[in-house]
Parts: structure tokens; C-alpha cells; sequence
């Protein structure tokens, strides 16, 4: 076979496209399936799967189309797409390119609603401490349409119920895709300005992709965010929007939403003319008491005869002068007690009474060391005399007196004739004196001889 004959990978790839491109039937395909390998790329084209239980389909949704999406694509989710089928050249897989996406069973509006209500939910942005809506406004801010009806309806209320509040108009989009800037850089600037008492926001009724700028996550924020009581009054009664949730009151209609913020001129007048007519009654009851007082006080006897005013206070004087004469006595009384007592005190604590008492002791004390000392003396005495008995009766003295002799060398006493020898000069110790001598001959030597 001729080998020109043969196509390249590429050429095929390309017929197959161009096969796909030229079917009307995959030019506009609605396809329904379940979400599958969806992973949300940031800022990007988006890949995924739509699959059911037979049969598998890749997905491709450019940057684009997926910025126009109301609500946040999961996995798992069913849904409804619009798109053309095409193959991708570079691996051959055909696969499908989305231009629209809605979810099953739900508008995806609503979708997107339940989404951000429950991201906000989450946040904790619906609980919090609503704050009070004044009740005499003096500045009203109202941001809507300056040619819808809800502007209208708001002054027309107003003028009947309380003409003298201040209306500012804080002219917004309040639908398409401009709408939720224009809302938004309103409200900053009623709240950057330290102004007003209260805000209306609000628009007519609609659809909810008519409604939907009120359900954008920034005007929602800014709402929750702003520093005066909110009033919300978004479509009609049965419409309900996020802006509702963050508002401190929710309105069913624009009429409705100017009544809660304003008081009835009219009866505020006929309640301030009842005060004036009560404040009347009493104030004149309150005069007309006190002139009675001051009639009874002034037919009082004590007016009428002055001095009779201080004979009550004399008696009482009197008795108070006497009862303090009688209390400085007593006074004085327990004081010179005290004074005798602390005299009598001081008498036996004196100095003198002291001294002598210590020299009395010391004379004591010096007797008694005398006589101790006596007795000690003759103690020592006795035992002095006794010890010089002992040591003279052991006396090598009273032995020579009995006609002993101590004999001594040179090197010291002699007790034995193994110490002498012929020639050595020996001291004879008598009692009386001392004899020198030398050996001539000693029992050592002649035993020595023997």
C-alpha cells in the first residue's frame, strides 16, 4: 500500500474537529448532568466533569461566561448547561464549552441567595444588637431612585405625618450591574458624614434578578456596617432580601418604612397641649396648696404673739444649761479621781522609794558577801594548815633531822653505789648544811675485786 496514503495523528485530530465544528447538532447542545473533578481555579478557565450514571463528559467553562455565574459551583451538584461540542486537538478528547449554567430545580439567583445567606450566617453578620430608631428624627437620608415611586411615597408620608423633619434624597441605581457601586458609595458617604439620625434604603418591587443588587455581598457589608439606625424597604411585602437581615428594621412597603420613622405631627401636638394641661392643673393644685399653708401659718398664734415663739425655747435653754452644769461637774468629779488615783500611783513608783529599797538590798547583799568571804577565808585557812602538815610530815628536811644524809653528783641525787666510782666528788646533804667528799672506796668496787 502507498505509504502517502496514510494520515498523520494531527490530520486526523484535525478532520475529527472540523467534522465536529460543521454539525448543527453540536453547535447549541443543553446537556443536564451532575458536577464532577470541579476544583475552582482562581481567576481562570474553569475544567470539570458532567456525568450520570451511565456515561462521563470534560467541561470546559472560560473565564468569562464563569464571572456572569449568580452562584457558586460545587461538586455534586445538578445542573443545566448551554453550550457547543468541540474536540481538543492535542489529545483528541471532545468535550463540551460552556456558555451558561443553571442549577437544577432552583433559579440560580436563589441559588446564589442561599449561598451568601449562609457565608453571612456563618460570619455571625445577621446576629447583632439592632440599634433603636430615633423618635423625633431631625435629618432623614434616603437612598434610592430619584424617579421611582418609593420616593414619593416616602414624602408624601412624611409631609402627613411629620412635615418638619429634613428629607435628603441620596439619589443610587437600584437595579443592574452599576447598582451595587452606586448603593454602596451613597451609603459611605451618609455615613462618613456625622448628620443624619436615620437612613431609608429601599426600591420597588420586582423580580429577584430585579431585587438583586440589595442581595450583593458589598451592599449587604456596607449596610451592616453603617454607624445610624437602617430601615430597609426592598420590593414588596412577600420580597425578602439580604439587605433585610443586616437592616435594625425591615419595612414591607416605603410607606410603611416613613411611618416607622416618624411620629404624627398631629398627635405629638395634642400630647405636648395634654402635658401643657396637666403641668396647668398641677401647678395651680401646688399653688393653690401652698396658699393654704401660708394662710394657716399666718393665723398661727405664734405670728400673732411673737414672744411667745421663744418662751418654749427659753424653758428648753434653761434646762440645757443646767443638765451641762451638771454634766461638767460630774466631769470634773471623775477628772480629780482619776488625778488622785494616778498621784497616788506616781508616789509608789518614785525614784526615792526605789533608791531606797536598792540600797537596803545593796547592804543585804553586802553583808552577806562578808561573810561569805569570812567563811571562805577560815575555810581555806583550815585547809592551808592541813596540806603544810602533809607536806612538812613528807619533807626530805624532817628525815635528814633524824640523821639521814642525801647524797648527789654532779649529774644529780645518788641512790645507788652502781652511780659512784673511786674518785667522784659527792654532796652530802645534812639537815643543818652540806659536806663535800670524794670516794676512796665503795662496796661496788670491792665487789668487783671478789
Amino acid at each position: 500500500m502507498d505509504k502517502d496514503q496514510y494520515l498523520t495523528v494531527s490530520q486526523l485530530s484535525h478532520y475529527i474537529k472540523a467534522k465536529f465544528t460543521r454539525d448543527p447538532y453540536l453547535e447549541r447542545v443543553l446537556l443536564r448532568g451532575e458536577v464532577s473533578n470541579y476544583r475552582k481555579r482562581p481567576n481562570g478557565h474553569q475544567y470539570f466533569s458532567l456525568k450520570d450514571d451511565k456515561a462521563l463528559i470534560a467541561a470546559v467553562m472560560f473565564k468569562n461566561q464563569f464571572q456572569k455565574l449568580k452562584f457558586n459551583l460545587e461538586v455534586g451538584m445538578n445542573v443545566y448547561v448551554v453550550g457547543h461540542v468541540g474536540v481538543y486537538e492535542g489529545n483528541g478528547a471532545y468535550q463540551i464549552y460552556i456558555d451558561d449554567i443553571l442549577p437544577d430545580g432552583l433559579g440560580q439567583f436563589y441559588q446564589a441567595f442561599e449561598q451568601l445567606k449562609e457565608k453571612l450566617a456563618k460570619e455571625g453578620l445577621f446576629d447583632f444588637d439592632h440599634k433603636a430608631i430615633p423618635s423625633y428624627p431631625k435629618r432623614i437620608a434616603v437612598v434610592t431612585s430619584e424617579s421611582g415611586a418609593v420616593i414619593r411615597d416616602i414624602i408624601t408620608t412624611v409631609k402627613r405625618r411629620y412635615p418638619i423633619v429634613q428629607l435628603n434624597l441620596y439619589p443610587s441605581q437600584v437595579q443592574g450591574a452599576k447598582a451595587k457601586d452606586s448603593l454602596v458609595a451613597n451609603l459611605k458617604r451618609i455615613a462618613q458624614n456625622d448628620y443624619y439620625d436615620l437612613v431609608i434604603i429601599g426600591r420597588g418591587g420586582g423580580s429577584i434578578e430585579d431585587l438583586w443588587p440589595f442581595n450583593e455581598e458589598i451592599v449587604v457589608r456596607q449596610v451592616a456596617a453603617m454607624p445610624i439606625p437602617v430601615i430597609s424597604s426592598v420590593g414588596h411585602e412577600t420580597d425578602t432580601t439580604l439587605v433585610d437581615y443586616v437592616a435594625d428594621v425591615r419595612a414591607a412597603t416605603p410607606t410603611a418604612a416613613a411611618e416607622i420613622a416618624t411620629p404624627v405631627l398631629r398627635d405629638m401636638l395634642l400630647k405636648i397641649k395634654d402635658w401643657q394641661r396637666r403641668i396647668y392643673q398641677a401647678t395651680n393644685q401646688e399653688v393653690l396648696d401652698y396658699r393654704k399653708r401660708l394662710l394657716k401659718l399666718q393665723s398661727a398664734y405664734f405670728f400673732k404673739e411673737p414672744q411667745r415663739l421663744y418662751e418654749i425655747q427659753n424653758l428648753r435653754l434653761g434646762q440645757t444649761n443646767q443638765d451641762l452644769l451638771f454634766a461638767l461637774q460630774g466631769q470634773l468629779t471623775d477628772k480629780k479621781d482619776r488625778l488622785n488615783k494616778q498621784v497616788r500611783g506616781l508616789d509608789q513608783a518614785s525614784p526615792k522609794e526605789m533608791l531606797w529599797q536598792a540600797k537596803k538590798n545593796q547592804q543585804s547583799l553586802h553583808r552577806d558577801l562578808h561573810s561569805s568571804i569570812q567563811t571562805s577565808l577560815t575555810n581555806q585557812s583550815h585547809r592551808l594548815q592541813a596540806l603544810i602538815k602533809q607536806l612538812d610530815a613528807l619533807s626530805p628536811l624532817k628525815v635528814l633531822g633524824k640523821g639521814y644524809a642525801f647524797l648527789a653528783n654532779d649529774q644529780g641525787p645518788v641512790h645507788s653505789v652502781s652511780q659512784i666510782d673511786i674518785g667522784d666528788r659527792l654532796k652530802i646533804h645534812l639537815a643543818d648544811g652540806k659536806i663535800y667528799a670524794n670516794v676512796t672506796a665503795s662496796s661496788k668496787n670491792k665487789q668487783k675485786k671478789e
